[in-house]
């Protein structure tokens, strides 16, 4: 099976200022379908040529989990944005946070500190625990929560902690990334 690019749920212009159309053209259109084309590449010839990204990411390791990995959590990363997203959760996210953290600006130091934190390309992702409860969690490189066969945690939002040359290069200060993309409710 060959896989493609998902579509965006949104322009790719719709984030800004968040976001800026010249960074989604980076990081979706190249970035983001470099896995695409890697993962096709791979696959070619093998057991997983005719497996679902889900199942490669479950069943594979080395290059082929690795670029499946990335697509997926690049996936879940455009969609947990949208256009005039942002602010504090409502209903039973908030309670959750509230009851973990006291409120919402807690949490949100908490997050922005433990994302800081991760060490090299990873990812900082706020799970839904089996009981209700929520966490915060870092992920080294690329293992996509959801299918994290070891835990029943499953992914809330998450930010995408990349290489600090990335940032660099394009005159962003580390953290700085951590200020607001307008994630959706």
């Amino acid at each position: 099976m060959e896989h493609k690019l998902p579509p965006l749920p949104y322009a790719q212009d719709a984030l800004a200022p968040h976001l800026s159309k010249e960074t989604l053209e980076y990081h979706y259109g190249k970035h983001h379908n470099a896995y695409v084309v890697n993962l096709n590449n791979l696959q070619k010839g093998t057991e997983f040529e005719s497996m679902t990204l889900e199942e490669i990411v479950k069943k594979s390791s080395g290059g082929i989990y690795n670029n499946a990995a990335q697509i997926w959590n690049h996936t879940f990363f455009w969609s947990c944005m949208k256009p005039a997203g942002g602010g504090e959760p409502k209903g039973a996210l908030a309670a959750a946070i509230k009851a973990k953290w006291g409120d919402y600006a807690a949490f949100k130091e908490a997050f922005q500190k433990s994302a800081v934190g991760n060490f090299g390309s990873g990812w900082t992702w706020l799970v839904k625990k089996a009981d209700g409860s929520v966490d915060i969690v870092n992920i080294e490189d690329m293992k996509p929560q959801t299918l994290d066969s070891h835990c029943s945690r499953k992914p809330v939002r998450f930010v995408l902690e990349m290489n600090q040359g990335w940032f660099a290069k394009r005159g962003i200060k580390p953290g700085a990334k951590l200020s607001g993309p307008p994630f959706g409710p």
